[in-house]
């Protein structure tokens, strides 16, 4: 469709000019006589491209709906159905006040498909990159059971706690990374600009060099001269290892990996269980069959291996086991977590004591953190004392015999 820039006279003989879209002249002639407008003038504007506007609409460059968005909106609509307003109506409000550009055309979609005939879940499904699986599952029961603004209260508290869990563990990881990164830094800038220095004096003077002086004078000229190679293999080595992490095969394999890995490996872990007890429990809660929600929780725990722990525990379901048995069998539960579902079953209290469950994997999280910054920061101590005693010993004990060098003994 093109844009056409007209002139005109309206009923009063009034000069009237604009622009309008259209497929040809006649088509656009034929819309301004319908609104009254005797078109005198009508000429194809050729349609400028935006390239801001492009870079903006693409996938790379559009902002994600955060968590923090989904809370809002969440708390939002559990308001709004709570005092009866209509779902298309509240959708286009929050559109209309939504300050993430991405989740306001999200929400418009949702509103157009809604006015389309199509249920709320269904319009959400469409929008993968907003909204999950999980959450339009929760959605779906609602709308089937009439309790939509108890789903939404869920959903946000929901994605609450796993928005607190994600901080804490940022938190507990940033001094740490930053300690690594001025690591790095510095030993760039040695290896660059101080050992070079540092080797041109050694071999003026012709002193027979210790083993760790040669040591960082070859990292050195290996950097110097290869540091272009060392970029490029770095680069293809990651690129290659995101693209091999996005199959299916290496989805599983690196979330196995990141389980074994020291002091941070457990931590994860109890992350991922505290997100399956949290989320089971809210699908039980909500009247999804075990099957189902197992299913659903299987993709919601944002780990691959546990993710197919948790598909087994279905499939065992499937075959007639009780809750119990197959969880015992995947070995992912403590004998405390094992005795709550026990007794879950044997009350017929599931969802009730697996959001206990999730609260104690809470509690552990909270220990695991405290415990990683006071491991990591020692760790992070002695190996910064390794690297200066190395950068010492390279540099200063040649110093030594530098006396004897000049004096030619």
């Amino acid at each position: 469709m093109a844009h056409f820039v007209y002139r005109g006279r309206d009923a009063r003989g009034t000069l009237v000019e604009g622009g309008i879209n259209g497929n040809s002249r006649n088509a656009v002639a034929g819309e301004l006589l319908r609104q009254g407008v005797t078109p005198t003038s009508i000429e194809e504007k050729a349609e400028q491209i935006d390239v801001l506007e492009v870079l903006r609409q693409h996938p790379l460059f559009k902002p994600k709906v955060t968590l923090d968005d989904l809370v809002i909106f969440c708390r939002q609509m559990n308001a709004l159905t709570r005092a009866g307003i209509p779902i298309i109506g509240a959708i286009r409000g929050l559109a209309e006040s939504a300050k993430n550009p991405t989740l306001k055309e999200v929400l418009e979609d949702v509103a157009r498909r809604l006015e389309g005939g199509v249920n709320l879940a269904t319009a959400m499904r469409a929008h993968p990159e907003a909204f999950d699986e999980l959450f339009v599952s929760m959605i779906l029961v609602g709308e089937n059971t009439g309790q939509l603004e108890d789903s939404f209260k869920q959903l946000a508290a929901n994605i609450e706690l796993e928005r607190d869990t994600r901080k804490r563990v940022k938190q507990a990881t940033r001094y740490p990374t930053m300690v690594v990164v001025a690591i790095t830094v510095a030993l760039l800038i040695v290896n660059f600009f101080v050992i070079p220095a540092f080797a041109g004096v050694f071999a003026r003077f012709g002193a027979d060099l210790p083993i760790p002086t040669k040591i960082l004078i070859a990292t050195s000229n290996f950097l110097l001269n290869y540091s272009w190679a060392v970029g490029i293999a770095l680069v293809v080595a990651g690129f290659m290892f995101f693209r091999w992490k996005q199959t299916k095969d290496g989805q599983y394999v690196w979330d196995s990996i990141k389980l074994r890995f020291p002091l941070i490996g457990p931590l994860f872990e109890l992350v991922a269980l505290s997100r399956f007890a949290r989320n089971f429990s809210m699908m039980l809660a909500a009247g999804l069959p075990v099957t189902s929600a197992l299913s659903l929780v299987a993709d919601a725990v944002n780990n691959k291996y546990i993710g197919r722990a948790v598909s087994d525990m279905r499939t065992g379901i499937e075959r007639g086991d009780t809750l119990l048995r197959t969880a015992r069998a995947s070995g992912m539960f403590s004998p405390l977590v094992m005795q709550m579902l026990a007794v879950g079953e044997e009350t017929g209290a599931v969802d009730a004591l697996l959001n206990d469950v999730a609260d104690f994997y809470d509690e552990e999280i909270d220990y695991s953190l405290k415990r990683l910054s006071e491991s990591i920061e020692p760790i992070l101590l002695v190996f910064m004392g390794i690297m200066v005693l190395i950068l010492a010993l390279g540099v200063f004990l040649p110093m030594w015999d530098l006396g004897a060098a000049a004096l030619g003994n």
